[in-house]
């Protein structure tokens, strides 16, 4: 293993820690405040608050198991309603998001699926105050060609971000808040596509081409 797959990879478990801390610190505060409660009312609450925490967690577990880990089973394709199932479950934890979906494919190939996910979770973040997250993917010939908008009020998008979608920052310089867009950028360079991205006022755009294959 190369030393930058080793930071590659701490990156990655940083990143997994940091977006789990929330859900599973709510379980834990939902576990104290239970064990002293005797009010059955309270308790309820409690119960709904563990509930909550663990759907949370549960989803961002599937979510970071595809666009970040080798799963997917043994099959050539990744089903595009598991896809949009994620997509759409992590976004209804942002603040007032809307998920458009235009998908014209069979299933998406595991780097794409990976590119998909992790051009989502940039546009995401990207709508601290809301917005609508539109996402579109064509499957023709021998390419996938990705396209994903996130506009809103405002869009939170760090050149950080864009220089390591654009390849100018180098592995080890990477951070866990950049590190997804570290990720697109080397898929897209193993698997032979492209990628790219623009910013505006009041809009995200990002975009990829890949092989089908």
């Amino acid at each position: 293993m190369t030393d930058q797959s080793i930071q590659l990879a701490s990156l990655i478990a940083s990143r997994l820690c940091h977006d789990l801390l929330s859900p599973v610190g709510g379980m834990t505060n939902g576990i104290e405040l239970l064990q002293d409660e005797t009010d059955p009312a309270m308790r309820e609450q409690c119960i709904d608050l563990l509930a909550q925490g663990a759907r949370r967690t549960a989803t961002r577990l599937r979510y970071f198991r595809l666009a970040f880990g080798a799963a997917g089973g043994f099959d050539d394709l990744l089903p595009v309603a598991e896809i949009k199932e994620l997509v759409l479950a992590q976004a209804a934890e942002g603040r007032d998001i809307k998920v458009e979906w235009v998908a014209n494919a069979e299933g998406f190939s595991k780097p794409a699926a990976k590119i998909l996910l992790n051009f989502a979770l940039m546009g995401i973040e990207a709508l601290p105050r809301g917005g609508t997250l539109s996402v579109a993917v064509e499957q023709r010939g021998g390419e996938y060609e990705i396209a994903i908008r996130a506009e809103g009020m405002r869009i939170a998008f760090g050149e950080d971000v864009g220089k390591a979608l654009d390849g100018t920052i180098p592995t080890e310089e990477l951070s866990a808040h950049t590190v997804p867009a570290g990720l697109c950028r080397m898929i897209a360079q193993q698997t032979g596509g492209g990628i790219q991205h623009a910013k505006t006022e009041g809009a995200l755009v990002l975009g990829a081409v890949l092989p089908n294959g």
